[in-house]
């Protein structure tokens, strides 16, 4: 029995998805996706596409100091899609992603694992795994987003067997951009009228996406701080870790914290920097 694979470059997908929905790349705390609708259209498209059924879908992330994010978690979780993680640096940039995924289709090409790979990214560094995995039987489609001839490298569209593209609306059924919190202008005064905030529930998922955020972003010296401080039994965590994730989620949300969600907001952070399970409650 012959078998297809999916391999997703999440950084692409996420990226050029975003700037197709709302006209330009949005951070990843705003960028929500229904994964059982995504790995279907995935599956639909690799069906077409490949001359077997499906072996997994490979999912290529980054993650700072390895802390999954509440949806990577997700995704691990989800039967028939393998998590595979890279790391993030302090620019935000993604590292050792492109060679996690050129690594697994050659792998699995050679030990003649599948027949066909579908491939969503639009990085050449992938060329090469694309061209052992072709030598070795395998025929690599590429599936870009709208515009694809714009989000992809030319060489590597050249050297594939075959191109497909998600338009807007491919994208909208899986993925969608919640809305920035409006900030509050420096000349708003105590009574004035003004445009309502987030709601309370919409506060906490801002406020929750926004501390998990920050702290995947600490660098390795103040999550070490962070974990001594817990260690030592002292109450919270250190000024340098919770003042500036404080302001952070009052700008997010346009509005000073209440005290509820201040110890809340608090809980959260204390619990990803010492990484255990986490929540505001």
């Amino acid at each position: 029995m012959t078998r297809f694979g999916i391999f997703v470059d999440a950084g692409y997908l996420f990226a050029q998805g975003s700037a197709l929905l709302v006209g330009e790349r949005q951070p990843r705390r705003l960028i929500d996706i229904h994964v059982p609708t995504l790995h279907e259209e995935l599956l639909a498209l690799a069906s077409k596409k490949s001359r077997g059924s499906p072996l997994r879908t490979y999912w290529y992330d980054g993650a700072p100091h390895g802390r999954l994010s509440a949806q990577q978690a997700e995704l691990a979780e989800t039967d028939g899609i393998k998590l595979r993680i890279g790391s993030i640096n302090s620019a935000g940039e993604q590292k050792g992603v492109d060679s996690l995924l050129v690594t697994d289709l050659i792998e699995l090409a050679r030990n003649r694992a599948i027949a066909d790979a579908v491939v969503v990214t639009g990085d050449e560094d992938i060329i090469i795994g694309v061209l052992v995995a072709q030598s070795c039987g395998v025929r690599v489609h590429l599936l870009g987003i709208e515009p694809a001839r714009g989000t992809q490298s030319q060489q590597l569209r050249m050297e594939v067997d075959s191109l497909s593209e998600w338009t807007r609306a491919d994208i909208a059924t899986f993925m969608r951009v919640l809305p920035q919190p409006r900030l509050q202008s420096p000349t708003d005064r105590p009574g004035a009228v003004s445009s309502a905030g987030p709601d309370p529930a919409e506060s906490i998922a801002i406020i929750m996406a926004l501390v998990e955020e920050e702290v995947a972003a600490l660098d390795a010296d103040l999550i070490d701080m962070g974990r001594r401080h817990i260690a030592q039994g002292t109450p919270g965590l250190p000024p340098e870790i919770d003042g500036p994730i404080l302001a952070a989620c009052g700008r997010a949300v346009g509005r000073k914290l209440s005290d509820e969600e201040r110890r809340g907001l608090r809980r959260l952070a204390r619990a990803l920097v010492q990484g255990v399970p986490a929540s505001m409650e």
